[in-house]
């Protein structure tokens, strides 16, 4: 198969990529993103078999999804993601979903890092990012600084990392923990959202087993409703951080 620089793929909005508004969720969206991204790195030889040859594996660090127009049920839809080189110990990588008038409904960038597997630390990307096509000028997002805790989260709920979470890697999937967010929000701020943004930085794995608690409140937000999340391990180890602004209005 032919490199290509930007990957494209054809999708129509199904029955449970859509909440009761008729339109695209949240975890709908990444998970669209989740499954273009491994697509193209198998096609620039460096999916899973090619980094397991050393030792290697990719690891989604951080996150920054915009939602300009929640796709309907049954529209058909364009997903594209293309890489935009390396930032310290972060390969970046941007995203869109485009309309049938090629109008982009969500965007997004996102920050990964390679692993060692048998030393379980970071590696620089440079070696394959230098492979890798750099895409300049094609900023889809730009994405939040680092998230800082915050102090005032209340405790929203509790996820035991079952069988349907825990993904190839072994440990939870980065879709699980956007679901977990979207199950401490109320439904109805959900459903009535027409546009989304959702920042999250993903800081420590969880693994099969494990109980993750989710601590959530709301922030101040002009025109919308936002929220902070912080899921907690066992140990208070933070597994992720994030917030959620929803807008009911275009």
């Amino acid at each position: 198969m032919e490199r290509v620089d930007v990957w494209t793929e054809s999708c129509m909005v199904r029955f449970g990529a859509v909440d009761k508004s008729n339109t695209m969720t949240l975890d709908a969206a990444m998970n669209f993103f989740q499954e273009a991204a491994i697509s193209h790195a198998e096609n620039l030889g460096v999916g899973r078999e090619a980094m397991a040859r050393t030792n290697q594996v990719w690891l989604l660090s951080r996150m920054s999804v915009a939602v300009d127009r929640r796709p309907e049920f049954g529209e058909t839809v364009t997903v594209r993601t293309w890489p935009r080189g390396g930032e310290k110990l972060f390969a970046l990588r941007d995203y869109d979903i485009r309309d049938a008038n090629d109008v982009p409904a969500v965007r997004a960038r996102s920050c990964w890092i390679i692993i060692d597997m048998e030393k379980r630390r970071p590696m620089r990307p440079q070696s394959i990012m230098d492979t890798m096509p750099k895409n300049e000028g094609m900023d889809s997002l730009s994405a939040a600084a680092a998230l800082e805790q915050r102090p005032s989260l209340l405790k929203a709920l509790e996820r035991r990392a079952l069988y349907s979470y825990v993904d190839y890697n072994g440990h939870v999937n980065n879709v699980s923990y956007i679901r977990w967010i979207e199950d401490a929000v109320e439904p109805a701020l959900l459903e009535q959202a027409k546009q989304m943004r959702l920042d999250i930085n993903f800081i420590n794995e969880v693994l099969p087993g494990e109980l993750t608690t989710v601590w959530a409140a709301q922030i101040e937000e002009s025109g919308g409703s936002a929220f902070a999340f912080e899921g907690r391990k066992p140990e208070g180890q933070p597994a992720f951080r994030a917030e959620l602004r929803l807008y009911s209005h275009l």
